[in-house]
């Protein structure tokens, strides 16, 4: 019986968790974690994965703001740094945990429209969480842009829709030889066309998104969003918060989320439904093959 496809999208969160040190050590403990889950998803599926970057891209900035010598690198670049820094660490871990899977991580472009409005209103966190008067003190010394994350505040920076994967036949041939690829980190590295030739963008792509386009560009069966959330919830932080386990893009439409942290999740999984997708499941990392049975997590469907 051949596997069914699965796009899984671990959050950077996942990987290194607010008001922890952003520390190496911290990451490759977190990791192990991660893969443990997803290993246990890829002995039943074929497994595509895309990691978010938010803490590491903006922890890589602040380390080049403070080496005075050259000019600070782009966004697009350091977005090609996480990509090897954290798919070095999960094919590692990975092949550890399964030696006869052959586990491929692929730099990947992803190209975005110029002239996308949210270039006009950042809205992507990245980097460490701060006080609200450091975080008003750093978006003075840097001309930052912050805004509310919970309880703190973060950097944020504009985070334009996908529109096409530069890499994407040579992911399908992976997939197709029984690869669990890693690929779109990051949401995948901003890039557009200017004269016939690709050059990077000043961005950081939502990494929900770019899962969702993928797994419909490679016709996935489902997308597993995992993230620090154990549900979709509505009142979030609130004493009638409730969690919905099964509900349809219709039904999410008539609600507002958070759009610094589920609401991308929930407008990539309803774009995925809408562009022919069947299942998307949200929730925690610990759960991830439950969700994907549909015993916890959120799990959206087709309208009737």
């Amino acid at each position: 019986m051949t596997k069914q496809t699965v796009v899984v999208a671990l959050g950077g969160n996942a990987l290194l968790r607010r008001g922890e040190p952003l520390e190496a050590d911290v990451q490759r403990h977190n990791i192990e974690i991660a893969a443990k889950t997803i290993s246990e998803i890829a002995k039943a599926y074929n497994v595509v994965l895309v990691h978010g970057n938010g803490p590491q891209v903006g922890l890589l900035a602040l380390q080049g703001l403070e080496y005075k010598k050259v000019s600070p690198y782009p966004l697009d670049v350091l977005g090609s740094e996480t990509q090897g820094m954290i798919g070095y660490m999960l094919m590692q871990e990975f092949k550890n945990l399964l030696p006869e899977r052959n586990v491929t991580c692929m730099l990947t472009q992803m190209s975005v429209d110029p002239n996308d409005p949210a270039f006009a209103d950042p809205t992507k966190p990245i980097g460490p969480v701060y006080e609200e008067a450091e975080a008003r003190e750093m978006a003075e010394k840097y001309h930052w842009t912050v805004k509310p994350d919970g309880k703190y505040f973060r950097r944020v920076v504009p985070s334009p829709q996908p529109t096409g994967i530069i890499e994407h036949e040579a992911i399908t041939k992976l997939i197709d030889e029984g690869h669990l690829v890693i690929c779109t980190g990051g949401g995948g590295i901003p890039v557009k066309r200017e004269n016939g030739k690709l050059v990077g963008v000043e961005a950081v792509i939502d990494k929900d998104m770019s899962a969702a386009f993928l797994a419909k560009q490679i016709g996935a069966d489902a997308l597993l969003i995992l993230t620090d959330a154990d549900a979709v919830y509505l009142d979030w932080g609130k004493p009638t918060q409730t969690a919905l386990r099964n509900t349809t893009p219709s039904e999410l439409a008539k609600y507002q989320f958070d759009a610094g942290s589920m609401g991308p999740k929930i407008e990539a999984s309803c774009e995925f439904i809408r562009k022919g997708g069947t299942v998307v499941g949200i929730g925690a990392l610990q759960d991830g093959l439950r969700i994907l049975e549909g015993q916890a997590g959120t799990n959206i469907t087709r309208d009737q």
